[in-house]
């Protein structure tokens, strides 16, 4: 997806005493194309850029588009990431510069690599009346920031637990683990408790962890959350307590993943390092330079989305509490 804020605004972050827990509370915002659909995000913000390489989440819907004609995001760039995207219902068709051409369902991972450049649409399909998902986006370490362009397609299976059901995705978790590479240690799961379960899962302390909140009542170590926020635990636990104490259904995502501490700049869709590196994206992006590659097939109405105005002052390092 395409990120239509060029500097996210502050986010409500508050610690909750005793539990270890730190609560980030998203606000809604639109997404960018002609038919713009309004997202939950919760990361980026001041207080938390990252969770692990996790560095960007939007949660969405459930919405019916059935009268606003759904998603439609012209092809866009990205440089310094992977994209994560994961439905929970609905259907998107996605097409890419390297010549992709895949329908994102609920229940799998569609990975894109946007290391050196890459370009994307994505297009609900018409048969989509309700769309509900997240959409994830990953730093690409220094090292590995200039890489190919990649496209990875899994549907991982349903694991059972005492009370709930998990898809790992990316990472390991409860005795498995995602075949899909990755360029940082990395957990990307989605957990569904069963009404009055309590699951405790065997994490690895050297992670932090995020548990975002979909569907029902979920707590995290005994901390309450409500629909879009976004529990954060540091590194060292090895144990992480979730409950559902409602009488319904209860979904959540677990990120993890080891802390992220090189320094980065996030604007619109690019992750760069420095100001320049960012107007350098943005230069060739607006000059439709081979960098980004060409996406074949996207019927929308604009052939694809131009860049913002860059900010009139210096674009600075996100970076995380010490």
């Amino acid at each position: 997806m395409s990120n239509t804020e060029t500097d996210p605004a502050e986010l409500l972050c508050r610690d909750r005493p005793g539990d270890g827990v730190t609560v980030l509370t998203p606000r809604e915002v639109p997404l960018g194309g002609p038919r713009a659909i309004r997202v939950r995000r919760t990361l980026p913000q001041r207080q938390r850029s990252l969770i692990g390489a996790w560095c960007f989440a939007d949660h969405y819907g459930p919405q019916d588009v059935s009268e606003s004609g759904g998603m439609d995001v012209a092809p866009h760039p990205h440089t310094g990431l992977q994209t994560a995207s994961w439905l929970f219902s609905g259907e998107i068709e996605h097409r890419d510069s390297i010549g992709t051409r895949a329908i994102v369902r609920p229940g799998e991972l569609n990975l894109m690599t946007g290391g050196h450049g890459i370009a994307h649409s994505e297009v609900s399909t018409p048969d989509t009346s309700t769309l509900h998902g997240v959409q994830l986006w990953i730093a690409l370490p220094d090292e590995s920031r200039e890489t190919a362009r990649d496209f990875r397609h899994y549907t991982p299976p349903t694991l059972r637990l005492p009370g709930a059901t998990a898809r790992v995705f990316l990472g390991s978790l409860a005795g498995t683990t995602s075949p899909v590479p990755a360029f940082t240690p990395l957990l990307g799961a989605e957990l569904t408790l069963e009404p009055g379960a309590t699951l405790t899962l065997d994490v690895d302390p050297a992670y932090e962890h995020g548990v975002l909140q979909d569907i029902g009542s979920v707590t995290v170590a005994g901390t309450a959350l409500s629909t879009g926020e976004l529990a954060y635990l540091a590194p060292g636990a090895e144990r992480l307590a979730l409950a559902n104490p409602g009488t319904e259904p209860a979904r959540v995502l677990l990120l993890g993943g080891t802390p992220f501490t090189e320094e980065l700049v996030m604007w619109w869709n690019f992750v760069g390092r420095s100001h320049e590196e960012i107007a350098e994206y943005r230069e060739a992006w607006q000059a439709q330079s081979d960098r980004f590659g060409r996406v074949e097939g996207y019927q929308g109405t604009t052939a694809w989305l131009p860049a913002p105005a860059l900010p009139q002052v210096r674009i600075k390092p996100r970076r995380n509490p010490a």
